[in-house]
């Protein structure tokens, strides 16, 4: 197969939450054990960061990973979900995986993976153990997918663990408080191993603190020990919290590890986190005059600190294109948009993605009021074609919205 076929197949013939949802969530970690054997264990051979959370744990990963570059390692990183390319999600110094190797793999390993029911997930962690085990990075960062506790990446012992923080996300798998999602998340904390935490509540502190002490593992809290923070070329506001779990991580990396990352490696790996790793759909400028901003924040807790930062900027008229996928509380985040916008509903191009009719309907109750749209690029267009030079125009509500732009 070549590469389109082979992704193709990754991608129609497997459970992928990323396109299912709840069929694709897997309850224990027998298959991917059963995987990692079947390729020698390749998670052995690395050294590897390991970064859970609700949100923002692909911007630290991408940012932990710039830092690092900068700092002359090898440097490996595995995060999801993709926004074009399924080889977005294995790079190594901010190269993508050839195809090439994707297709070799998959080639190599197609009769196992049917045979064991191997999930889209558990395909691509192999693949990128694999990867960077076979190129022989100095380090990995290696993001989680879902959870924490029963996510495939949770068969690692990383130098550290990292977890940016707690929301209520993904409650069908993970639980309906923030102390039951604390408590998937906490599962990657290993015996003996240092973990960072980004943000925390009274609640998950105390689910945190227990699982640390049962592990025997130094925990850190970055938002009392760090007390500001460097620039970075992402611009959203919710990359302060973020900055201060890379820059915990340093102080634990120098202190507790044998990589070593200067004040200067430090300052240059966030300023230059996409230049170095790719990262898009974070507080991404598309144009000026309309300014145009896309941001793949998609749940409560991320969509408050992007509504807010939204509410600093000034402009004429506020244009919204908003599409969501079928698992979102609408009654929790729909309040937080502004009422005074104009909105364009869009259906992302998913089998997960919730219809224009429901969401149009349920925004009408907030006072939110648009036309819909057959697709992304349909309703980016109208609002482009609506915008004066002064006005703002907002994309976004989940990532498959962003995936669909024009982004570069």
């Amino acid at each position: 197969m070549n590469y389109q076929e082979t992704t193709d197949w990754m991608f129609n013939q497997l459970p992928m939450y990323q396109l299912q949802g709840a069929s694709a969530y897997k309850e224990d970690l027998t298959n991917i054990t059963l995987l990692a054997a079947h390729l020698g264990n390749p998670e052995r051979q690395l050294k590897c960061i390991h970064v859970a959370g609700t949100n923002g744990k692909g911007s630290t990963s991408h940012m932990l990973a710039s830092v690092l570059q900068e700092s002359g390692y090898k440097v490996g990183l595995y995060t999801s979900p993709h926004l074009k390319d399924f080889r977005e999600r294995i790079k190594i110094n901010g190269a993508e995986i050839s195809e090439n190797f994707v297709c070799a793999f998959v080639a190599k390993h197609k009769d196992f993976f049917e045979s064991n029911d191997m999930s889209f997930f558990e395909m691509s962690v192999g693949l990128a153990f694999d990867y960077f085990a076979s190129e022989k990075t100095d380090i990995a960062i290696i993001e989680v997918g879902l959870g924490g506790r029963l996510d495939a990446t949770n068969i690692i012992t990383p130098l550290v663990s990292v977890i940016t923080n707690i929301d209520l996300d993904h409650t069908q798998f993970l639980g309906n408080t923030t102390t039951a999602i604390a408590g998937e998340k906490a599962g990657i904390i290993k015996p003996n191993v240092p973990v960072v935490i980004g943000e925390y509540t009274e609640e998950t502190e105390a689910v945190f603190l227990a699982k640390a002490e049962e592990n025997n593992a130094p925990i850190y809290f970055a938002a009392d020990l760090i007390s500001g923070v460097f620039p970075s070329d992402l611009l959203g506001d919710y990359q302060f919290h973020n900055k201060k779990t890379v820059q915990q991580v340093v102080v634990v990396l120098n202190s507790q590890t044998d990589f070593k990352v200067s004040i200067d490696n430090l300052k240059s790996g966030l300023l230059n986190t996409v230049k170095n790793t790719g990262l898009q759909g974070r507080w991404q400028q598309l144009g000026e005059n309309p300014k145009i901003i896309c941001d793949t924040a998609h749940n409560q807790h991320g969509l408050t600190v992007v509504m807010n930062q939204l509410q600093k900027e000034t402009f004429d008229n506020l244009h919204i294109v908003l599409g969501v996928v079928n698992d979102k509380d609408l009654d929790a985040i729909l309040p937080l948009f502004p009422k005074k916008a104009q909105y364009y509903f869009c259906r992302p191009d998913s089998s997960r993605g919730l219809s224009t009719e429901i969401l149009q309907s349920a925004a009408k109750k907030y006072d939110l009021q648009g036309e819909r749209y057959d697709s992304v690029i349909a309703a980016f267009l109208e609002a482009k074609k609506n915008a004066g030079q002064n006005d703002f125009i907002y994309v976004g509500g989940s990532t498959f919205v962003v995936a669909e732009l024009p982004l570069n």
